[in-house]
């Protein structure tokens, strides 16, 4: 990630403490999604700590140099990770481990390790599962370890934790642990949101309702906070509002579906021929107890400008058409003219394609007007993934590229997730460099998406039926 010019220093979502509170190295564990973890964990720190962050190919990330404070205000926030412990030690074996436990500073130890207090061991592994008896014999030979207190495995007030690392392939697993690591534990993550806020139980719902848990990564990407205004120019059942209402947003949305922001038509959920009266987003709202934060929805085109001049929202979060489930498409007709005529409420105005590369051009500009400065933009864009490079990423002179972590959908094609910070208001002259310089150029090839993306379906579907027919061929020899 880029530095940001020391004139636009961005807001972060919490002050990061300082000196006289006890730095920590912590140890966190993620929980899939590890393609958005590191940028999901940079958006609620400084960036001087990703320095200090040891990262790799195991669910264990090891960060220095943040307080307790600091991992509570990140773990209060992240679905991506599911514990924090403060490391005490680690090693390649257990061996190692007693090594480095023992060297840990005697004064950081004892105020947890008191007659009066009470504590429990938990033994987590990754990528094996150990019998209960194995998991007891491995809390035993810690017991050089001075715990005075008592053992209390309901309710106690100090937890640690043995945490064992057998690699990534379910495939090899080792009979002994890759790495291990000791810690008193912090915090849990905010995983239980995914859970309670899934789409199965959701009152209203459409073909393409984001996943939960992405709907709060990307308000966390967003650094979305209370009392923000968050826009959604393409906001469909609006499941990117409810994840931003969560955390105490205002938040409002435009789509070009009359039927999808009135709730009305044909019903997404089996069984259920029609939506019912109440299913609108407001009543999404309402089911998590944040309809007071619901500003509104309209009917709009985002091709099209209806908002007044001037900065607007603190985030734009949004999802757009790729014309897969949903269609790309924009008021407006192919021919030359079209005569002004009154039209009633009932009027469907005509339509026409809205090119992915006219989307994303439109989607940043909209964004360079009416962002604060420090706001973020944060988007899906669709990739065919053997013509991806980065000059495919839409860019804007008023918007720096924080973040662009690839979720695969299938062997050919991904999205990206899009973090952008604004950094200036626009100018006269990005005109002339966004003309001058093609970087800033819209990529056609995001056109194509659709076509590619039924190409590559055919071309699977094609060679399934060609093995079948050999398998057949071969067997009738």
């Amino acid at each position: 990630m880029d530095s940001v010019p020391s004139s636009h220093t961005p807001k972060y979502l919490y002050e990061v403490t300082t000196s006289s509170s006890k730095h920590l190295e912590v140890v966190l564990t993620s929980v899939g999604r590890g393609e958005f973890f590191l940028p999901n964990l940079m958006t609620f720190v400084l960036e001087v700590f990703k320095k200090r962050l040891r990262v790799g190919k195991s669910p264990f990330w090891r960060l220095n140099g943040l307080s307790e404070e600091d991992v509570n205000s990140i773990m209060a926030r992240t679905v991506c990770a599911k514990s924090a412990f403060e490391l005490w030690g680690h090693g390649r074996t257990h061996s190692e481990l007693r090594n480095s436990l023992l060297k840990y500073p005697t004064e950081n130890m004892s105020p947890f390790l008191q007659k009066d207090s009470t504590y429990k061991i938990n033994v987590y592994t990754f990528n094996k599962t150990l019998e209960f008896e194995d998991r007891i014999k491995k809390i035993d030979a810690m017991e050089y370890l001075s715990f005075e207190g008592r053992v209390n495995l309901r309710n106690p007030k100090h937890i640690f934790c043995l945490l064992e690392d057998y690699g990534t392939d379910p495939n090899d697993i080792p009979d002994e642990p890759l790495y291990i690591y000791f810690g008193r534990w912090i915090a849990d993550g905010q995983r239980e949101l995914i859970r309670s806020h899934s789409v199965k139980n959701r009152h209203f719902i459409g073909n393409t309702s984001m996943d939960a848990g992405l709907s709060f990564i990307m308000a966390n990407h967003a650094r979305v906070k209370a009392y923000d205004l968050v826009y959604d120019p393409f906001v469909g059942t609006g499941s990117l509002l409810v994840a931003c209402s969560h955390f105490g947003a205002y938040v409002c949305g435009t789509d070009i579906d009359y039927n999808t922001i009135h709730g009305i038509g044909k019903a997404s959920r089996k069984n259920q021929k029609w939506r019912g009266p109440d299913e609108n987003i407001r009543a999404n709202l309402r089911q998590y107890g944040s309809e007071k934060l619901y500003v509104d929805v309209l009917v709009s085109d985002a091709s099209k400008p209806i908002w007044r001049d001037g900065v607007l929202f603190d985030a734009i979060i949004t999802d757009p058409p790729y014309g897969i489930r949903e269609s790309t498409r924009r008021t407006g007709s192919q021919k030359d003219s079209v005569n002004s005529v009154n039209v009633g409420d009932s009027h469907v105005p005509v339509s026409m394609a809205y090119h992915l590369s006219d989307i994303f051009t439109d989607l940043l500009n909209f964004s360079a007007h009416h962002l604060v400065i420090g706001g973020r933009l944060v988007y899906w864009l669709p990739i065919y993934r053997p013509e991806y490079c980065e000059e495919m990423v839409p860019l804007n002179a008023c918007l720096r590229l924080v973040s662009n972590c690839e979720q695969t959908l299938s062997s050919h094609t991904s999205r990206r997730l899009i973090t952008m910070e604004k950094i200036k208001e626009p100018e006269e002259t990005d005109a002339l460099a966004h003309l001058s310089d093609p970087h800033f150029s819209p990529y056609q090839g995001h056109n194509a998406f659709r076509e590619k993306y039924f190409s590559g379906i055919s071309k699977r579907t094609l060679t399934g039926k060609e093995e079948t027919n050999k398998m057949a061929t071969n067997g009738g020899e």
